[in-house]
């Protein structure tokens, strides 16, 4: 036997092996070419030539070059990337990647290479780093908490409680202070005030010392940033007028867009403008992103797929000119001061000659992410997987859009998922059925007075969850089935007209394919024995009579006691379904209820949904955790 045929083996073992994962590699990769990419996420390097872009669909990270306006690299990651941070000297990535227990990807520069993890918390997103590079803030947005992780030792060293899904972050330029934007508004949603804040974490003590209160119906925040100079936080939102008839949608009637700007020397709000036009909307305002210099503000909207530029300077000037905040304290009558709260967010000014709008090439759709290149402002659109690059320089220019990509198919689910955030099918693109059912068609934390039912009766945005299967739909089965839902609600919510069957059947398919996140109150996906103890005791107080496991509703109206003073005596509910009840509150259809624990004491006097009034203390604790582990 010769040396040759001594080796020959070897050597083809070899060559099939690196055929084999070189075959994989080509699948993997032509399945994630045939999948959306969805930037949500772009940070830009100080080279002033290099972007880097969070794909979320796609679970990659592209590498973008603004000098030959391609892409130059990807690093595929485990997990849908939701935040992209670069280390304080450009060797490191940090991509925050997100799932029940997600995880930092550390990704080294240049060669696009993961080199390690760092553990986080559910669903994590917006990492910020501290000025010195030492440390790492990433939102736990449904742990409602924040990771504080030294990166040295690349572990976490806390987490800071904060008040519901964080989803933004931004740190004072002396890195003392971080500010963190809450999605929507928490506690009950049957109160004249309801409106989502901004936590404000001392990073020297590592804890919340203060919430910024937005104005009365701020909701959907999804960003905050700082301005170059320091002295400045802006935070895109939707101010809803959830205490109003919904009748029409001028001049926001219903839902408006706004921008709230954060004196930080003071740490108070300074002032709130409307985005829109008196009689044309600016729907679903997501992002922010300043000019070097700090004069220039771009601001991204999602649903009408247009941007904001917005002279600072003169905004500013535009909120000085405002009359004082009106104090209900002072006020002279009991009827005044309840007036001036209830009837806030009827007084914020509309943007005058401080914004302009720039309505995007017509082929880019999604605008979330954005970011500067000196004066050229980037925008990364989520349903095109394009860029959109405008040169502020000399004045706006005309928008120039550049795929990222090839044009993956799009089916009926990615169709609905477009329609479902799309504004321009609203009329006059007020709002779309993301401004009420934000994060995937769940809930806005706000009451609504909707006409199906008669007036006087507001009730509490349902998840659409599960809407597919649970019919009737609304809280007293105002809608036969989601399809009859989708059509009512583009006719009656969105004003539009006979809506068309394919955008009907496409958020059709995009409702039913959303599927439950996991609960943050698992353990390792796996019930607790605390939440192990509850489910003997929902089985025993007969809550499962009408939260059947499975889907947990019996599909049935029941009257269980929660009729409120608008309510009709012969009004009943249907039972809605346990699945991701966790992520629901406030509960029942009034919204009166802040936690599930609420819901078992106070407002199960009689216990008509489910025997609890005998329940022990240690009883009720396990059965919360249980239904808030669903």
């Amino acid at each position: 036997m010769n040396e040759f045929s001594v080796k020959t083996p070897r050597f083809f073992l070899v060559v099939s092996l690196v055929s084999g994962l070189l075959r994989q590699a080509i699948i993997c990769e032509a399945v994630a070419q045939s999948l959306p990419l969805s930037p949500t996420a772009m940070i830009a390097a100080s080279d002033d030539k290099t972007l880097y872009l969070a794909c979320v669909t796609a679970k990659r990270v592209l590498r973008f070059d603004t000098v030959s306006q391609k892409v130059s690299g990807f690093v595929p990651v485990p997990d849908p990337p939701l935040g992209i941070a670069l280390s304080v000297d450009k060797r490191t990535l940090y991509v925050i990647c997100a799932a029940p227990e997600s995880r930092v990807c550390l990704v080294a520069l240049p060669k696009m290479k993961i080199i390690g993890f760092i553990h986080a918390g559910h669903t994590a997103m917006a990492p910020v780093l501290s000025p010195d590079g030492r440390t790492l803030y990433l939102c736990n947005r449904f742990d409602n908490d924040v990771s504080v992780i030294d990166l040295a030792s690349k572990k976490q060293i806390c987490r800071v409680p904060v008040t519901r899904e964080p989803v933004a972050a931004a740190i004072t330029k002396d890195g003392k202070l971080l500010l963190i934007a809450n999605h929507i508004p928490s506690g009950r949603a049957d109160a004249n005030y309801v409106a989502a804040v901004i936590t404000v974490i001392d990073t020297g003590l590592n804890r919340a010392i203060k919430e910024l209160q937005m104005p009365n119906g701020s909701g959907s925040l999804n960003d905050i940033r700082v301005s170059p100079d320091g002295l400045y936080a802006v935070v895109p939102h939707l101010v809803s007028r959830f205490n109003r008839l919904p009748t029409h949608l001028s001049e926001g009637w219903i839902n408006a867009n706004a921008l709230t700007v954060i004196d930080i020397p003071e740490m108070r709000v300074h002032g709130t403008i409307l985005l829109d036009d008196h009689y044309r909307g600016m729907a679903n305002p997501w992002s922010a992103a300043w000019s070097p210099d700090g004069k220039m503000l771009v601001l991204t909207h999602a649903g009408t797929h247009e941007i904001s530029v917005i002279d600072f300077s003169t905004l500013l000037a535009e909120l000085s000119a405002l009359p004082g905040a009106y104090d209900p304290v002072k006020a002279a009558d009991v009827f005044t001061k309840s007036k001036a709260i209830y009837e806030q967010p009827d007084n914020l000014p509309f943007a005058g000659r401080s914004r302009v709008r720039v309505k995007l090439d017509n082929g880019d759709l999604g605008p979330r992410a954005s970011v500067f290149v000196c004066q050229t402002v980037y925008v990364a659109n989520y349903f095109s997987d394009t860029l959109t690059a405008i040169d502020l320089s000399g004045g706006i220019t005309k928008a120039k859009s550049i795929p990222l990509g090839g044009k993956p198919a799009v089916d009926a689910v990615r169709k609905g998922e477009l329609y479902f955030h799309d504004a321009t099918i609203c009329y006059d693109g007020w709002q779309s059925c993301a401004s009420c059912h934000p994060g995937d068609g769940r809930v806005d934390g706000f009451n609504w007075d909707l006409l199906n039912d008669g007036e006087g009766n507001p009730k509490n945005t349902k998840s659409l969850l599960l809407a597919t299967k649970t019919p009737p739909l609304m809280s007293m089965g105002g809608r036969a089935d989601a399809k009859v839902a989708i059509r009512a609600g583009i006719q009656n919510i969105l004003f539009a007209s006979q809506p068309q069957e394919d955008i009907v059947n496409s958020i059709f398919a995009y409702l039913q394919a959303l599927k439950p996140v996991p609960s943050p109150f698992l353990v390792h996906a796996q019930l607790s024995a605390q939440a192990r103890r509850g489910m003997k005791v929902f089985a025993k107080s007969g809550c499962a009579d009408c939260h059947v496991p499975g889907l947990y509703t019996d599909l049935r109206a029941h009257d269980v006691g929660t009729r409120a003073s608008g309510d009709k005596p012969t009004d009943k509910f249907y039972t809605p379904t346990l699945i991701e009840v966790w992520r629901t509150a406030p509960y029942l259809h009034d919204g009166s209820a802040p936690t599930m624990r609420a819901v078992v004491i106070t407002r199960n006097p009689r216990d008509l949904h489910g025997a609890t009034s005998n329940l022990s203390g240690q009883e009720i604790d396990d059965l919360c955790a249980y239904l808030l582990s669903l």
